[in-house]
C-alpha cells in the first residue's frame, strides 16, 4: 500500500499516443557508430545522430545514449548533467525524433547542469531539426 504523498507513477499517464518507443544505448559499438554520423553543437550539449541501416534490427524505433566525460566535473556533476539530458530526451524525442535513428547527447562542462531547463529543451529541438535536414 502506498501513502497518498507518494503515489505509484503510471508509465502510461502522460505518454503521447502513437509516439515511437525509446530505448537507451548501452553498447560502446553503438556510441561509436553514432560518432560517425551527423552532429549538432548546441550551447548546452552536443548531439550526435545517425540513421540505422535497414539490416540493423532494434525492438524500438528510437534509441538514445547519454555521456559526459570527466571534463564535465566529478561524478556528482556528471550524473546531474546526464539526468537533465535524459529528461529532455524523454520529453522531446517522441515528438521530434525520427524512427530508425540513434541519438547520443554529450554533456558540456559548466553548462549542461546549470543551463535553464527550457533552453535545454529548445536546444534539443533545434539540434534535431539541424540533423534531420533533408531526412523527413
Amino acid at each position: 500500500m502506498t501513502s497518498p504523498e507518494h503515489p505509484v507513477a503510471d508509465p502510461t499517464v502522460g505518454a503521447a499516443s502513437g509516439a515511437p518507443a525509446i530505448s537507451v544505448l548501452t553498447k560502446r559499438a553503438d556510441f561509436l557508430k553514432a560518432n560517425g554520423g551527423r552532429r549538432a553543437h548546441m550551447p548546452g550539449f552536443t548531439l550526435q545522430a545517425r540513421k540505422r541501416r535497414e539490416d540493423e534490427t532494434s525492438a524500438t524505433p528510437i534509441r538514445v545514449g547519454f555521456t559526459c566525460s570527466k571534463k564535465v566535473g566529478n561524478a556528482v556533476a556528471r550524473n546531474r548533467a546526464k539526468r537533465r539530458l535524459r529528461e529532455i530526451a524523454r520529453l522531446t524525442l517522441p515528438a521530434h525524433g525520427n524512427p530508425g535513428w540513434d541519438y547520443v547527447l554529450i554533456g558540456k562542462r559548466d553548462v549542461t547542469a546549470t543551463r535553464v531547463f527550457a533552453d535545454l529543451r529548445c536546444d534539443l529541438e533545434n539540434a534535431l531539426a539541424k540533423v534531420h535536414i533533408g531526412q523527413r
